[in-house]
């Protein structure tokens, strides 16, 4: 073979190799793959995260209406019954037992429990009196019954309802800052009278 030859047989090749990309798309193909299937199912995990976290602002918002509705329950004689109801209505709002819930009516007649199972407790003649509670941090601190307004920070004494639900959730990936001790949580306290 002369070196011409040779010349034009190594061109010829290696315009071949060049020109050949039959495995290319599936090396790419492998390479980000596994990329778009962790971006997707992170965003599937965190959407599953925000989606109970509204589910539970749902279900203590709707035990918060029937509160404001049902206001002159909020007694002595009355509390416990409103408190179970309650309980009721924050843990079925999506499905039986979907989440737990505690409720506490005027620092009074307490409820916690499933929409199957309600545990009441608490003194049922505290739901007479009016209060001015404050909040610190995530507890709320009722302090003594208060006769005549104002209360010490200004505001008016009333009846409160405390609601809380909490479900328990593990996301894949971590807590995205929402989740905490594998559970999320809702509460608000809702001025009644």
């Amino acid at each position: 073979m002369t070196v011409t030859g040779f010349r034009r047989w190594s061109d010829r090749l290696r315009r071949r190799d060049l020109a050949d990309t039959s495995g290319a798309s599936a090396v790419e193909f492998a390479l980000i793959t596994p990329i778009f299937l962790l971006i997707l199912v992170g965003t599937l995990d965190f959407g599953g995260v925000l989606f109970t976290e509204f589910g539970l602002n749902g279900a203590v918002s709707a035990a918060a209406d029937f509160a404001l509705v049902n206001a002159a329950s909020v007694s002595g004689t009355g509390g416990a019954a409103l408190a179970s109801q309650l309980v009721g209505i924050a843990a079925s709002a999506h499905a039986t037992n979907w989440a737990s819930a505690t409720v506490v009516v005027n620092n009074g007649p307490s409820a916690t429990g499933n929409s199957t199972t309600v545990t009441a407790s608490g003194t049922a003649t505290n739901a007479d009196s009016t209060y001015c509670p404050t909040i610190s941090g995530t507890t709320i601190v009722w302090g003594a019954a208060v006769a005549a307004p104002p209360c010490g920070n200004g505001s008016v004494p009333g009846k409160f309802v405390t609601i809380t639900a909490t479900r328990t959730y593990r996301p894949i990936f971590g807590s995205y800052g929402i989740v905490k001790n594998n559970a999320l949580s809702a509460s608000t306290v809702v001025q009644v009278q």
